[in-house]
């Protein structure tokens, strides 16, 4: 009886986790679309300001104030986070979704590197860089523009820190801490955002227009990911999240009619077994999963 019903208990969470990452993907999709309207920094104030009232209302961290030692680490991650969201986004201006997210996917993957030193580990590296290689303007006949692939690898970057003062900030109160860093980070990005759109970031098609893209890209699917989180092993959920710069991809084609060259996409492949790869690999040798990022 118990072999008859595993299959669907491991099939709805892995449903719910793809289905998440399609509605972070298409929210970021839908972000790209309003662009014209608000810029991309406008569209980052919305995203982060409407997720961080969301999880303000859901943690409610006024009930207990950090203590003066919590406050950096909360006011780093948040800092982080904002700066993340805000690179992303200035990204796609100008190179194609699914691009823009495998190369930020590039940030978290150096995190579960460093430190490694097993002959296998660097087979992955070499992986990755080969993906790189092929995805960045590195070349004469490269059509991705530098500045957008820059801020990308700027956005990587920012989701490394925001991994390592995350941990830090967890232990400050887990979803207290990420409400109070998204409040952070809503701070960090809306001063750019509103020299960025002034007046057209208020019109209530706008602000509509934002808060679906915050749930699509927050709310809804971190609620889908920590129901998997719980019920997949976690090797599972790890190989699971690397698909999502080929969800990406899929999405950006889909909804934004972004093709990619075949080259692009075997980039994309190469980036994606090369974090499915360290993550399986960091798990059998005991290591820790990151946990899910604001952003895309």
């Amino acid at each position: 009886m118990r072999g008859r019903n595993a299959a669907p208990d491991i099939a709805l969470p892995i449903l719910a986790l793809l289905a998440g990452m399609v509605s972070i993907q298409s929210g970021a999709a839908l972000a790209k679309g309003l662009f014209p309207v608000v810029g991309a920094a406008g569209v980052t104030t919305l995203r982060v300001g409407f997720s961080a009232l969301i999880l303000l209302a859901v943690w409610r961290p006024w009930r207990r104030s950090p203590e003066r030692g919590e406050i950096g680490a909360i006011a780093l991650y948040g800092a982080a986070l904002g700066l993340m969201n805000l690179l992303f986004y200035l990204s796609l201006r100008t190179i194609p979704l699914g691009i823009a997210v495998a190369i930020e996917f590039t940030g978290p993957l150096a995190v579960a590197l460093v430190g490694s030193r097993r002959a296998r580990d660097f087979a992955w590296i070499g992986l990755a860089v080969l993906g790189l290689g092929l995805l960045l303007p590195l070349g004469e006949t490269s059509t991705l523009d530098p500045t957008g692939a820059a801020l990308a690898l700027g956005a990587g970057l920012c989701w490394a820190a925001y991994i390592v003062f995350g941990q830090r900030a967890g232990r400050a109160g887990g979803g207290r801490a990420v409400s109070i860093g998204m409040a952070i980070a809503a701070l960090v990005v809306a001063p750019v955002g509103l020299v960025e759109a002034g007046a057209d970031l208020f019109t209530p098609a706008t602000l509509a227009t934002g808060l679906v893209i915050a749930v699509l890209s927050s709310a809804l699917p971190y609620s889908l990911e920590m129901f998997a989180l719980t019920r997949l092993p976690r090797p599972a959920f790890g190989v699971l999240m690397s698909l999502e710069p080929a969800v990406a991809s899929v999405a950006a084609l889909a909804l934004l009619g972004e093709r990619l060259a075949p080259v692009q996409g075997g980039a994309i492949a190469c980036i994606v077994a090369a974090s499915a790869g360290i993550t399986l690999a960091n798990r059998r040798s005991g290591g820790r999963r990151q946990e899910p990022r604001d952003v895309g």
